[in-house]
């Protein structure tokens, strides 16, 4: 079980349809492969997907820090040194997706070697999530339009919708087309990619108190510290920490300062190691979670639904697990389902999930 290489491989497949937001957008996905290799010929896989307007880090720096860094560090290790690899990783400052794809490709790898689902290892609570879709900036009918159609073909009842435009009407307006649109069975959230300000964001909220939002998330920006104490007291719906939760460290700051009030985890930013470790606060100080999207592809999002399905905290609400449908292709042998509203784990050792030499060939960035 000893890890003998590891690959960190560029490629890019474009959206059907870009999704745009408060801190930017995205039209491709411009990500990175991590394969960890072992002694044994196991191969673990997991995806990075970089996202420079949130942690900074771009596709090349990924690459550049597993080759040049991670991977000498890490090398000769057994898959079940976990803490070691992450002391060692975490030797190197920031670089939070490109630490996680390697952690998660670690625990896909110990999951086929051992011959058991990583969902099991991690604490096999369910096999199976329920789907949240996150819609991008639009016009209110086009939003209507695509939350129906997502509804009507996927079985998909909860709704992440991104706010945070100036002015802050545009998204109000769709907020209460969606709710008048889907009716009051639909969830609805909202995110604001730290868009607006403290006062702004009170404002909009108050105007949309009578929707019935399960929750808003990073409305103002995350630096704001007094404002964003002071809109969690206007606020009757849990505030999510997001991009200002990046650590375990950050999560119990933004907790105990009263600048949120529930957490949002990616195992994209965080792994799987890391993500246990929210978790385990989150349920030792008694907060929601929702299980997060960082507009992965198919085999990030089964990340996502391993962990999610993992633990009964975040089982309780919807994950955001659909948006690799807006993908014009992706990387999986078998591509994903959603049934009913739901996402399930795939049987099989690890992440049961396999790579399509032929699409890696087609999408791949380098030499190859």
């Amino acid at each position: 079980m000893k890890i003998t290489a590891i690959e960190a491989i560029p490629f890019a497949i474009p959206y059907r349809k870009p999704l745009y937001f408060a801190s930017g957008s995205v039209e491709v996905a411009e990500h990175v492969l991590v394969r960890v290799h072992t002694d044994d010929g196991i191969v673990g896989i997991a995806e990075a997907p970089p996202r420079p307007f949130t942690y900074g880090e771009t596709q090349a720096g990924v690459i550049a820090v597993i080759d040049q860094f991670f991977a000498p560090a890490i090398i000769g290790t057994s898959l079940l040194e976990r803490e070691l690899i992450m002391a060692r990783l975490n030797r190197t400052v920031g670089n939070p997706v490109a630490k996680s794809a390697v952690d998660m490709a670690v625990w896909d790898a110990l999951g086929r070697t051992l011959d058991l689902p990583v969902t099991e290892l991690l604490g096999g609570y369910s096999d199976r999530m329920r789907v949240s879709h996150m819609l991008g900036f639009d016009e209110p009918a086009a939003m209507v339009d695509e939350a129906e159609r997502i509804r009507d073909q996927y079985g998909v009842r909860t709704f992440k919708v991104k706010v945070g435009r100036t002015p802050y009407r545009l998204d109000t307006a769709v907020v209460r087309a969606l709710r008048e649109g889907l009716g009051d069975d639909i969830e609805l959230y909202v995110d604001g990619n730290r868009g607006w300000s403290a006062s702004i964001a009170a404002r909009a909220m108050h105007e949309m108190a009578d929707l019935g939002l399960l929750f808003a998330e990073e409305l103002c920006p995350a630096d704001d510290v007094l404002g964003r104490r002071w809109l969690v007291g206007q606020c009757d719906v849990p505030f999510i920490a997001d991009e200002s939760a990046v650590t375990p460290a950050d999560v119990t700051r933004e907790i105990l300062g009263g600048a949120a009030t529930a957490v949002s985890i990616k195992t994209a930013r965080t792994g799987f190691t890391y993500s246990q470790r929210v978790h385990h606060l989150a349920e030792g100080l008694g907060v929601e979670v929702v299980m997060g999207n960082q507009i992965d592809g198919q085999l990030g999002t089964m990340c996502t639904v391993a962990f999610g399905s993992a633990f009964r905290l975040t089982t309780q609400r919807a994950g955001e697990l659909s948006n690799f449908l807006d993908m014009s292709d992706d990387l999986l042998t078998e591509p994903l389902q959603i049934v009913d509203g739901t996402l399930a784990v795939r049987p099989g050792a690890g992440l049961g999930v396999e790579i399509d030499p032929g699409k890696l060939a087609r999408y791949r960035q380098d030499a190859g």
